[in-house]
């Protein structure tokens, strides 16, 4: 690991104990049987014990998602209070930034919702996944939200790719086509769009958008490094150096294992340093 490069990670998912005790019982079965984590995450991990796992990778700064996973009362649906984590960030202010979550059925009362997180509460973006919504990134229940982000000059991060199975109880559609953020980038040329866990299995597709629209970006968590598409590897040693964000979505992917399967793709030393934090920091306006 080179020690030289404190890294920021984009897509990360406080798991403190009080959390998990808010989150449904398919996040642990998923985590431990689709992902393969260990189970000594179930109980939860304190914000000292995630900034050692963070200090130990040489991360400096996470973006932590106050997620919103599909309109609450239906199965599987839950949100993360806005508040829970900006309490974590005015604790860590330098170690932490917060993303606000977006449900579309919210409508207009959302969205003011995501300004005061933004105007207020200092949170420095957007997050929202399609499939937990069945509704694609360019359907029009998106638009407010992504004017506000205009507006407000912030990007907005979502889960482009397929969808898996979380809840056994309501299998969701795989919504999420990279192809669908041309009609978004074309609506909206200043939108700041981040296209999270590599657009797998359409990443070429993903690229594509990233390399057509200067405002679209690729956010590379979610999916073990050592298992990347060749053609995202050398997009991101070439001509997309300045278009792709370090990110785990952790507990997803382990921090320091993350890390470590990066620094061993053998990648430019310039590239690496845009990778891991120049490009998260310019786009996030961080310190």
């Amino acid at each position: 690991m080179n020690p030289k490069i404190q890294a920021i990670d984009c897509v990360v998912n406080p798991i403190t104990p009080e959390i998990m005790r808010l989150r449904p019982a398919w996040s642990k079965a998923f985590w431990h049987g689709k992902i393969g984590r260990d189970a000594s995450i179930s109980e939860g991990l304190d914000l000292p014990a995630m900034l050692a796992l963070m200090d130990s990778a040489g991360i400096e700064r996470s973006l932590l998602v106050a997620t919103k996973t599909g309109q609450l009362g239906l199965p599987g649906s839950w949100h993360l209070p806005y508040e829970i984590v900006a309490r974590a960030v005015q604790q860590y202010p330098n170690r932490f930034s917060a993303l606000a979550g977006l449900d579309p059925t919210e409508g207009m009362a959302g969205v003011r919702a995501f300004e005061r997180a933004v105007r207020e509460d200092g949170f420095v973006g957007a997050h929202f996944y399609p499939h937990w919504f069945e509704l694609a990134p360019d359907h029009a229940r998106w638009y407010p939200f992504y004017a506000k982000c205009v507006e407000l000059d912030v990007p907005v991060q979502l889960q482009v790719g397929q969808s898996l199975v979380y809840d056994p109880a309501r299998r969701l559609r795989s919504v999420g086509r990279p192809i669908s953020l041309d009609n978004v980038a074309c609506d909206f040329p200043e939108l700041k769009l981040v296209g999270i866990h590599v657009g797998i299995p359409w990443t070429d597709e993903m690229i594509a958008m990233a390399w057509k629209h200067p405002n679209v970006y690729i956010g590379c968590d979610a999916h073990s490094p050592r298992y990347w598409p060749a053609s995202f590897v050398q997009y991101i040693n070439s001509y997309g150096q300045n278009k792709v964000l370090f990110g785990t979505d952790y507990p997803v992917l382990d921090f320091e294992r993350t890390r470590t399967e990066i620094e061993a793709l053998g990648l430019k030393p310039e590239v690496l340093v845009k990778l891991l934090r120049e490009n998260a920091r310019a786009l996030y306006k961080l310190p």
